[in-house]
């Protein structure tokens, strides 16, 4: 026994220590031209004999001895490439991707000296270079440049992009509706019932390989994008072995350590993300409420079921903090080099927030004409505390065979977040009054992702399919929201409730639910067409969306007059002794108030299906031709108030489309290309907004409303772009744009006599015409010593016009019998949600030698039309934030494992301010809240 013991220890130790003594060179092989891997490409190390082929989709791995080699990549019909200086340590892989062209009659070597990854600012500009259409990235290196620590944070750098509410991607200063979010190549639901794209707030770019922004069309990509498509790529298993740890901690001055910071107590689990129950609706849907007149003590123990906290309290919050953990390999298994990977992935972040000063507000043009002024007709500021917890864990399983891949990636996103608000409301549209409001809130959003995927080819990788299957399970709870206003009378200080003008007190739970089916397949056949390389793809793909939503709604009425002695205090409405009982016959009781048109069921699908060819006219012009189809409908299921109006499983829209696109693309030499792409689009309207819903926001006091009626919007996209790329990521483009709209969908409001009721509307026909300037240049030809020193701008000018509606009660009469004297008016106006210029602009300084990167950066758009106004309801526009960020990073320890990071954010201190804006008045606010300065400081370890 002791024998046979000590074989094994001597053979483990026997394969440890060989291990040990060599290292790995991998990486993958592009053919540039065909914008694709290589596969069965030769590798080799110079004057030897020992090598190795890519596999079918490019990649390669080849184990040596530590040291310094050169490498040599060949194949039929292509330039021979020498890498020279590959540096092979103990133990460690050295990544090598290498690009390689058609020989084109030449016969000499290209040498190269320098090595990529594939998360590398060069890798991206490389994928940018190659792709066939207009695309703009970020690799995990620029996110760490410039301290992003989510996707929103990092995705504003990119030209043409911005970032709403801080979450919200707009593209080419296009509204939320025109971008579409998809992950990993699939569809994904959002996590906001208000919103068409997801929240990139909720993605760690700890999880992520880059993000690819796509502003042009190709047949094999949905239809349903305007301004761009951004696609969240997650890690894929690495090619050695990785594991990384990270802590963060975040410091803001006016919103930190504050004794005045609002809260109020939750659940034991609000910390990870969820509610524990502690917030769950305590009576069923279907409960029947006694009245007082009914004598029943059923109605006192209904009512002392629910929680009667329902004002914050104050008392000093915590910093942020948040952790990180990565893990990832990969093992040779099997026979044929056959290799099994994974990836594993888990991050947390805990944030408060404290917006003192927050303001939400109406104003209106008077009624006379003469009169310029805006006048109030509500005005509400106060406090808001918010604390926000963010889980999101990501795995994923690889295995790979010569000839296919086969991978399996699951997501898992949990979000709650608590808000406390206490505002003080001047009601001023007849009698003026008043009222103290208290608001308690809590959302818990979730979101789980599988995305199963293969990829398969034949032996000589002229025919490649590949498939995915991709089910999303998004859940949004808002639990137990809690509103209590106080009707203040200054004459003799006191306050009371009065349900005929500050309303009852009121608690709702709001309940979204969507499932997301998506599979899609797409087969490419290499082929000759007119004696040169071309691919044929083609393939078809399916959507099922499920929503349900629904809202359950409470009041809280007060028999008798004794609202009095709560003396402004909402925690004594529900406190025991003011709870209605039939002995005291007076006090507070629960009512329920039930809206059918709150609760809908609604589904679409969208089948699709696309042909396209992508062929070399001649050595330096490639054209990409394609045509999808697209089947889209629409169901809903629910009712209005009133109940004359029911819908079961109505299919209200009904949508069978071709889109055509072309892109052509020019090489001028190897580093430029000249691009000319056209593409039909379109936009559809949310499950929310093509309903006959009405939903009210407590927070904001503002209700949206369905619109049943709205059809999908048709956009013809037409760009051309000259780009020129230099060595170390160094990169000029100049681009211009043209999109023409039909029947675009915006929010406007419902009618003049309700300012505070929004609902979507097709209007007429729009045009956005645009440019964008991007330049990435470093110092080096002013001095070598100046290399590391480098700059980046992008710019975008966009000009968008849209004709009003002209029906007797559209908005183009209704502003007509408004306007005051002076003002111009021609029946256009500015497209909702866009953005007329956009700039980014940034100085970073790395040196790899030292470690020290460090960089500035400032970002800002244009004056946006947020609402659409009607009649005495001015436009309301979000004014333009001007963001200005500092960030130094230092690496340290053996093999520069270590990173310290630092990032000051807003340091010019701006408001996030939205305005009413009417012809020869004064500005007035339409929301207001100060984000104040964060100091970010993190440390991560990778091992």
């Amino acid at each position: 026994m002791k024998t046979q013991f000590s074989l094994v220890l001597f053979f483990s130790l026997f394969i440890s220590f060989a291990a040990a003594q060599t290292g790995k060179i991998s990486g993958t092989i592009f053919d540039v031209e065909a914008n694709d891997v290589m596969p069965f490409a030769n590798v080799s190390f110079k004057g030897t004999s020992t090598g190795t082929t890519s596999d079918f989709e490019g990649d390669y791995s080849i184990n040596a001895a530590p040291g310094t080699y050169t490498l040599v990549f060949s194949f039929v019909g292509y330039e021979t490439v020498e890498v020279t200086g590959v540096e092979v340590l103990e133990g460690d892989v050295t990544t090598l991707n290498v690009e390689m062209k058609s020989s084109a009659g030449l016969l000499d070597e290209v040498v190269i000296t320098t090595t990529t990854a594939r998360d590398t600012e060069a890798s991206v500009l490389s994928m940018q270079k190659n792709a066939i259409n207009l695309t703009d990235g970020l690799s995990s290196q620029t996110f760490d440049k410039i301290g992003a620590g989510d996707v929103s944070s990092a995705v504003k750098t990119i030209p043409g992009v911005s970032v709403q509410g801080g979450k919200y991607v707009y593209v080419r200063g296009l509204g939320d509706r025109y971008t579409k979010s998809i992950l990993n190549g699939m569809d994904v639901p959002g996590l906001d019932p208000d919103r068409n794209t997801l929240q990139m707030d909720i993605f760690p770019t700890n999880i992520l390989d880059n993000v690819i922004v796509v502003k042009s069309l190709t047949a094999d990509m949905s239809a349903d994008f305007t301004g761009g498509m951004v696609n969240i790529i997650t890690k894929d298993f690495p090619s050695r072995e990785e594991y990384s740890v990270s802590l963060g901690a975040a410091y803001n001055p006016s919103m930190h350590f504050n004794s005045n910071f609002l809260q109020y107590d939750g659940g034991g689990t609000d910390f990870l993300g969820f509610d524990d129950g502690t917030r769950d609706r305590p009576v069923n849907r279907n409960q029947t409420f006694p009245r007082p007149f009914d004598n029943d003590a059923a109605l006192t123990r209904i009512t002392e079921r629910f929680n009667p906290t329902l004002g914050g309290t104050r008392q000093s919050n915590n910093m942020d903090f948040s952790f990180g953990f990565t893990a990832g390999n990969q093992y040779e298994v099997g026979k044929k080099n056959n290799k099994l990977g994974y990836f594993a992935s888990l991050s947390y972040k805990n944030t408060t927030e404290y917006f003192e000063d927050f303001e939400n507000n109406s104003w209106l043009k008077p009624r006379e004409t003469s009169e310029f002024e805006l006048r109030p007709a509500r005005l509400l500021s106060g406090d808001v505390g918010k604390e926000n917890a963010l889980i999101s864990a990501l795995t994923g399983l690889a295995f790979k065979t010569e000839q296919s891949k086969y991978q399996l990636n699951l997501l898992h996103i949990q979000n709650g977040e608590s808000t406390a608000g206490n505002f003080r409301e001047e009601i001023l549209v007849s009698d003026a009054i008043t009222v103290f409001r208290d608001n308690l809130e809590y959302t818990q959003r979730s979101i789980t992702n599988a995305l199963l995927s293969g990829k398969h080819t034949n032996e000589d990788a002229s025919w490649t399919t590949e498939w995915k299957l991709s089910p999303t399970l998004s859940r949004v709870y808002d639990k137990d929201v809690r509103i209590t206003a106080f009707e203040f009378n200054p004459s003799n200080n006191t306050f009371s409730i009065r349900p005929s003008s500050s309303e009852s007190p009121t608690r709702i739970w709001r309940n979204l639910e969507e499932v997301n089916l998506a599979g899609k397949v797409d087969l490419t056949k290499r082929h000759e067409l007119f004696g040169r390389n071309a691919n044929l793809k083609f393939g078809a793909g399916y959507t099922y969306k499920q929503r349900d939503f629904s809202i359950d709604q409470y009041q809280i009425l007060i028999q008798g007059s004794i609202s009095q002695n709560f003396e402004g205090d909402p925690n004594q409405v529900l406190a025991p002794g003011n709870i209605w009982t039939p002995q005291n016959r007076a006090g507070s009781y629960i009512n329920g108030f039930y809206e059918p048109a709150n609760t809908y069921d609604a589904y679409n699908t969208n089948a699709s299906a696309y042909v396209s060819e992508e062929l070399n006219l001649t050595d330096n012009f490639k054209a990409i031709l394609g045509v999808r189809l697209e089947k889209f409908d629409l169901f809903y299921t629910g009712q209005n108030n009133l109940g004359d109006v029911i819908l079961d499983e109505e299919q209200i829209i009904d949508k069978t489309d071709f889109f055509p696109s072309a892109n052509f693309i020019y090489s001028l030499n190897d580093d430029s290309n000249l691009r000319l792409s056209y593409g039909r689009s379109t936009a559809r309207p949310s499950f929310k907004e093509a309903s006959i819903a009405q939903i009210y926001d407590p927070l904001t006091n503002r209700t949206f409303i369905g619109n049943i009626d709205l059809q999908p919007t048709y956009v013809d996209n037409l760009d051309v772009r000259y780009e020129l790329y230099g060595d170390d990521a160094q990169l000029f483009a100049l681009s211009a744009f043209y999109k023409g709209f039909s029947d675009p969908i915006e929010l406007s409001v419902f009618s003049d006599f309700s300012a505070d009721n929004f609902q979507p509307r097709n209007v007429n026909d729009a045009t956005v015409i645009g440019a964008e300037f991007e330049m990435r240049k470093n110092f080096g030809f002013i001095a070598e010593n100046l290399r590391k020193l480098s700059a980046n701008l992008n710019v975008s000018i966009i000009d968008s016009r849209v004709e009003m509606d002209r029906s007797a009660n559209g908005e183009f009469e209704s502003k007509r019998r408004n306007l005051r004297p002076g003002e111009e008016f021609d029946g256009t106006r500015q497209l909702q949600g866009q953005s007329p210029f956009l700039i980014n602009a940034g100085f970073d300084y790395t040196d790899r030698e030292t470690g020290w990167q460090a960089g500035i950066f400032y970002n800002t758009q244009g004056k946006t039309l947020e609402l659409v106004g009607i009649g005495t309801v001015p436009d309301v526009y979000t004014m333009p934030f001007h963001s200005l960020n500092f960030n130094v990073n230092k690496s340290f320890g053996e093999n520069r494992n270590s990173t310290i990071s630092l990032k000051v954010s807003n340091m010019l201190g701006d408001d996030i301010e939205s305005r009413f804006q009417s012809f020869g008045a004064e500005d007035q606010i339409f929301s207001l809240r100060k984000p104040g300065t964060p100091i970010s400081l993190s440390y991560s370890y990778k091992f």
